[in-house]
C-alpha cells in the first residue's frame, strides 16, 4: 500500500464507515430481512443505521493530526472535524426519528440513503478540491431528492421529491463554471492573487457559484424549492434537509470562498461597484433576512413557517460567512449546529404528529400541552432557540455572528448594518415563533377528539429530548 493511497484510506474513514453500513444494512434486509414484517425490517435496519454513524463517528474522533491529505485533496482541520461531528450527530438524530412502517415500503433503502448522505456530508466538510466537492456535493444531494420523496402515501411526497430535484440539478449545472485553470482551492487562490482576471467573466464565475450554493442552502431569491420540499418530505426526510445538509453547505461555502476565492473577496462598503463577492453575499443575505421574516408572518401551515424561517437563518448564517476573515470559523459553524439541533427536534415532534394524524396547520396544535406535555415543551425550547432567546443555544450563536459583524467593520459600516438588520429580524421572528407557541402552550383543545393524549414511543422521547436539551444548552 503506497503512502497516497493510505492517506486516501485516512481522510475517507468516515465516509467509508457510513458506506460500509449502508451495504451491511441492504445486505441484512435482503437475507434475514426476506420474511419478516416492515416493523422488525425498519427497527433493525434503523439499529444497523446508528451503529454505522456510530463506527464514523469514532474514526472522526480518532484521527491523527490535522493537516493536508492526498495531495491537497482533503485537508483535515478544525473546521473539518467540527463539522463532521455536527453532521454525524445531527444524522444519528434524524436516523432516530425514521417514521413508522406503515409509511415506509422499503426501510433498508431509506437507512441507506441517509447513511450515504451523510457520507456526502462528511466529504464535503474536508475536501479542498472542486471536482471532489462537487461529488460529495452530488452523492449527498441525489440521497436527499430520494429522501424526500420516500412517503408513497402522500402525493405531496412526490412533488417535493420533483421539485428539489429540478432545483437541486439546475443549481448543480451553475457550480461547473471555471475561470482559473484549477481545481484545488490553494492553487486558485495563488492564480487570483498574482494575476488580474477579465473583470467580466469574474462576475459572472462568481456570481454562477453565488447562485448554486443559494439554490442548495434556501437562500432568498433562491428559495423557491424550500416550502414544497419542506411542506411534503418526510419528516426526518426534511430535519436532514434543513440541519445537516444545510452544516455541511455552510462549510463547503465557507471554504471555496475564503481559502479559495478570499484575494477576490472585495469589501462591502462600496457595493455599487464591483469588487468581489461580499457585495453579492451582502445581498443575498439582506433579501433572505427580509423575504424569509415576512413570508414566515404570512403562513398558517407549520411546516411552510419552517422553511421560511430557514430562509431567514440562511441570512444569518451568509452574515457568519463573510466575517470569517475576522472572527474565524467558529461562531458560523457553532450557530448552524444549534440551528440544525433545534430544527431536528422540531421536526421531530412535526414526526410523531404526522404518525398521531395531527395536521400540519397551527389550528391543529391547539392544546398540545394537554394532550403531551413532552411535546409541547419541545417545541417550546426548540422554537425559542430559533428565534434566539437567552439562555438558549440560538442566542449565543446569533450573538457571536453579530458581535463578529460588529468588530469587523463598526457599528455604522454595512456589516454592521446587516446586523443591524439581523437583530431587527430577530424581533420579527420572534413574534411568529409566539404566534405557534400560543397555540401549542395557551389554546385549549378545540373539542374532546382533539384533547386525547397523543402516543409517543419510549425512542422518540428519548430524540427529542435530547435534541431540545442540546438546543437548550450554552456553549
Amino acid at each position: 500500500m503506497s503512502p497516497p493511497f493510505f492517506e486516501l484510506c485516512i481522510a475517507l474513514r468516515p465516509a467509508l464507515a457510513l458506506t460500509m453500513g449502508a451495504i451491511i444494512v441492504i445486505g441484512v434486509d435482503m437475507t434475514w430481512g426476506s420474511n419478516r414484517t416492515i416493523a422488525q425490517r425498519l427497527h433493525t435496519a434503523v439499529a444497523l443505521g446508528l451503529v454505522g454513524i456510530t463506527a464514523s463517528f469514532y474514526a472522526v474522533i480518532s484521527e491523527g493530526q490535522p493537516g493536508s491529505l492526498f495531495g491537497g485533496t482533503f485537508m483535515l482541520d478544525a473546521l473539518g472535524h467540527m463539522t463532521r461531528l455536527g453532521v454525524l450527530g445531527l444524522s444519528f438524530f434524524t436516523l432516530a426519528l425514521a417514521p413508522s412502517g406503515s409509511r415506509l415500503r422499503n426501510p433498508a433503502e431509506y437507512v441507506a440513503l441517509i447513511l450515504l448522505g451523510s457520507a456526502g456530508f462528511t466529504l464535503m466538510a474536508v475536501a479542498q478540491q472542486l471536482l471532489v466537492i462537487f461529488l460529495a456535493i452530488e452523492l449527498a444531494s441525489l440521497s436527499l431528492y430520494l429522501l424526500a420523496g420516500f412517503d408513497k402515501t402522500r402525493p405531496e411526497s412526490a412533488e417535493a421529491a420533483l421539485n428539489y430535484f429540478l432545483f437541486g440539478g439546475m443549481a448543480a449545472a451553475f457550480l461547473l463554471y471555471g475561470l482559473t485553470g484549477s481545481i484545488e482551492l490553494p492553487q486558485i487562490a495563488i492564480v487570483l492573487s498574482g494575476s488580474d482576471p477579465p473583470q467580466l467573466l469574474m462576475l459572472v464565475a462568481l456570481i454562477m457559484v453565488i447562485v448554486a450554493f443559494g439554490f442548495k442552502s434556501a437562500a432568498a431569491p433562491f428559495h423557491l424549492w424550500a416550502p414544497d420540499v419542506y411542506q411534503g418530505a418526510p419528516a426526518p426526510s426534511a430535519a436532514l434537509i434543513a440541519s445537516a445538509s444545510k452544516l455541511a453547505g455552510v462549510t463547503v461555502f465557507a471554504r471555496l470562498l475564503w481559502p479559495g476565492l478570499g484575494p477576490v473577496a472585495g469589501g462591502v462598503e462600496t457595493p455599487s461597484n464591483f469588487s468581489g463577492w461580499l457585495p453579492a453575499v451582502a445581498l443575498v443575505a439582506t433579501a433572505s433576512l427580509l423575504l424569509g421574516n415576512i413570508s414566515a408572518l404570512a403562513q398558517n401551515n407549520f411546516r411552510r413557517f419552517l422553511a421560511y424561517s430557514a430562509i431567514a437563518h440562511a441570512g444569518i448564517m451568509l452574515l457568519g460567512v463573510m466575517v470569517i476573515d475576522h472572527a474565524g470559523y467558529g461562531p458560523v459553524v457553532y450557530y448552524t449546529v444549534t440551528y440544525g439541533l433545534a430544527t431536528v427536534g422540531t421536526f421531530g415532534v412535526i414526526g410523531i404528529l404526522d404518525c398521531a394524524g395531527v395536521g400540519p396547520r397551527y389550528s391543529d396544535l391547539a392544546g398540545l400541552y394537554q394532550r403531551c406535555p413532552i411535546l409541547a415543551a419541545t417545541l417550546l425550547v426548540c422554537l425559542l432557540s430559533l428565534a434566539g432567546i437567552p439562555p438558549l443555544a440560538g442566542f449565543f450563536g446569533k450573538f457571536g455572528i453579530f458581535v463578529a459583524a460588529f468588530q469587523s467593520g463598526g457599528a455604522f459600516s454595512s456589516l454592521g448594518g446587516l446586523a443591524i438588520l439581523g437583530i431587527a429580524a430577530s424581533a420579527v421572528a420572534l413574534y411568529y415563533y409566539l404566534i405557534v407557541l400560543k397555540q401549542v402552550v395557551v389554546t385549549p383543545p378545540p373539542g374532546l377528539t382533539s384533547s386525547e393524549a397523543i402516543p409517543v414511543t419510549l425512542g422518540a422521547r428519548i430524540v427529542v429530548a435530547s435534541s431540545s436539551g442540546w438546543a437548550s444548552s450554552r456553549p
